[in-house]
Order: structure tokens, then C-alpha cells, then sequence
């Protein structure tokens, strides 16, 4: 093999704002073809972290992870929305949030142009954790609207495995936001962009009744102004760029893994298991209201 030879190739362009209109269609049409659409949110992270942590994490990561998927792997990914919905982080000047009647019809609106233009998979890849049953919601409405096409909402922070034995007790259990593991990443991904007035030392949380928790089996809807006066539900205070490069390492090679398990998967399946041919329309039979129906 010749020098010129082994030189590295060109990575595919995966960003579809990028391509014209033909190619578009033509990776639309591709076998298995599936777009990734990054969700970030614009909240307060403490006095330490920028408002669009969120953002920056789903946006980069999803760039290492799709840089490291086979060329030939048909998968895009669209520009990140970079505002989602934070009502919990409402107190805290500097947050701005959609409505969720806002966020659930832009899903269903891009989701149903996509499907349309032939894609067959879309991925709602969410890097803030105050979305996710919204996400979710807005998921389940839009494959009900457009069965042909799979709908996958993910967190960036479930899935990947290895994380949880990286951040130590009571952190895993109470860095619930501007903590030890999102302050670590900032340090390693943008370390420029975290500020010296970092909290030291975790605070004692209100806990909600037994049985219940702040995130689990029984949750609550807890806002953020009832579990800290900084903003920071956790400990950022040992944070290291050591830790947040180990993060992104587990985090990317997680995402990385799953992604080409379902790109050489068959989902979503092509027919209905419960009507597999649609039902003849009756001939002359006029459409009823609910008031009507017997």
C-alpha cells in the first residue's frame, strides 16, 4: 500500500442543515435511515456553570459520538435546540423555558416532516434531565401520528454504563444538578467556561416524606428553589477535568455502542401485529360524532 494511500478519509458530513436538498432526499431514503436531534435547555447552573450547560453537553457529545460510528452507518443529526423547558429553575434570573404545549407541538411538527421525507428513525437526544418525561410525551404522540417511523427519546446521562461507579456517595445519589459529575465535564469540555465561584461542600437536602424521593420510584415535583438558595443541588467542590475526560469517555463510547446496535437493527418493525393490512372502508357509511355513537 502506497503512503498517500493510508491517509485518513474524510468524514461523512452528518449534519443535514449542511446538505442540499438532493442529497437530503437521498439519505432520507437510505435503509435504516435515522436523525438524531440534540435537546439542550437554557437554565441557571449555579454561580459556577453557564446557562447552557445542558446545551453544550448534548451538542458536543453527539458530534464525538457520531464521529466515531462507521462512515457507511445512516445516521444525521440535526441543529441542537438549545431552549427546552425549566420551569423548576423559574426563580433563578437568567433561565428561559417554553412552554410545554410549545415543545411538544415543534416535536411533532419537525418529527412529522421528517418522517414524511422518508426517515425512518428519529432519536430526541436530551441533555436536560427536567424534560425528560415531556420528551417522552412528545414521543409517543408523534409515533402515534407517524407509525412508520421509530421514535426514540434518550437522556444523554441514561444508557451508557460505568458512569455511576465514577461518582462517589452521596454525590451519585444528590448531585442532582451544577454538581460534582456536570462540573467535571465543564472543566474538561470547556474548562474556560467555569467560573471561580464554586461552591464547596454539599448542603443537607429537604427530603420529602418517606417513600418518596426526589427522583425515583415515587418522585415529586420539586422546584429548585426548595432544595437550594446557589442553585446547585450537589457537591461541585472536587470537581476535576480528570473526572469530566473519564465522563466523556464512558458517556461517548455508551452512546457510541447503542447507536450502531440500533443502525444495524430493524427497528422499528414494518408491520402491525395487530392489524397487519388495513381494515376496507364500508362503502357508504357516514362518519359519526361521539354524541352519536351507539
Amino acid at each position: 500500500m502506497r503512503e498517500e494511500d493510508r491517509s485518513p478519509q474524510p468524514l461523512p458530513e452528518r449534519r443535514l442543515e449542511r446538505l442540499p436538498w438532493p442529497r437530503f432526499e437521498a439519505a432520507a431514503a437510505q435503509s435504516g435511515s435515522t436523525v438524531v436531534w440534540p435537546f439542550g435547555a437554557f437554565e441557571q447552573h449555579g454561580p459556577h456553570l453557564p446557562l447552557g450547560t445542558d446545551a453544550l453537553f448534548a451538542d458536543q457529545l453527539l458530534d464525538g459520538v457520531l464521529a466515531k460510528l462507521a462512515p457507511e452507518r445512516p445516521i444525521w443529526r440535526l441543529p441542537l435546540q438549545p431552549i427546552g423547558f425549566s420551569p423548576e429553575h423559574g426563580d433563578f434570573k437568567g433561565t428561559l423555558s417554553l412552554r410545554a404545549e410549545v415543545l411538544l407541538q415543534m416535536v411533532q411538527t419537525v418529527g412529522e416532516q421528517l418522517a414524511d421525507a422518508g426517515f425512518q428513525r428519529l432519536v430526541l437526544f436530551n441533555g436536560h434531565g427536567g424534560q425528560i418525561a415531556l420528551l417522552q410525551v412528545a414521543a409517543r404522540q408523534l409515533r402515534a401520528a407517524r407509525p412508520a417511523m421509530a421514535v426514540l427519546p434518550c437522556f444523554l446521562w441514561s444508557g451508557p454504563q460505568g458512569l455511576a461507579e465514577l461518582i462517589p456517595e452521596p454525590e451519585r445519589q444528590n448531585g442532582l444538578h451544577a454538581g460534582l459529575a456536570e462540573t467535571s465535564l465543564m472543566l474538561h469540555l470547556a474548562p474556560d467556561q467555569v467560573g471561580a465561584e464554586r461552591p464547596q461542600g454539599a448542603q443537607e437536602l429537604p427530603l420529602p416524606p418517606e417513600g418518596w424521593s426526589l427522583e425515583g420510584a415515587a418522585p415529586t415535583a420539586w422546584l429548585t428553589r426548595d432544595l437550594s438558595r446557589s442553585g446547585v443541588i450537589g457537591d461541585p467542590g472536587g470537581a476535576s477535568a480528570e473526572l469530566g475526560e473519564a465522563l466523556q469517555h464512558r458517556l461517548e463510547a455508551g452512546w457510541v455502542g447503542l447507536f450502531d446496535g440500533l443502525l444495524q437493527s430493524d427497528w422499528p418493525p414494518t408491520r402491525s401485529l395487530i392489524n397487519p393490512e388495513p381494515p376496507a372502508q364500508s362503502m357508504g357509511k357516514s362518519c359519526q360524532s361521539p354524541s352519536q355513537a351507539g
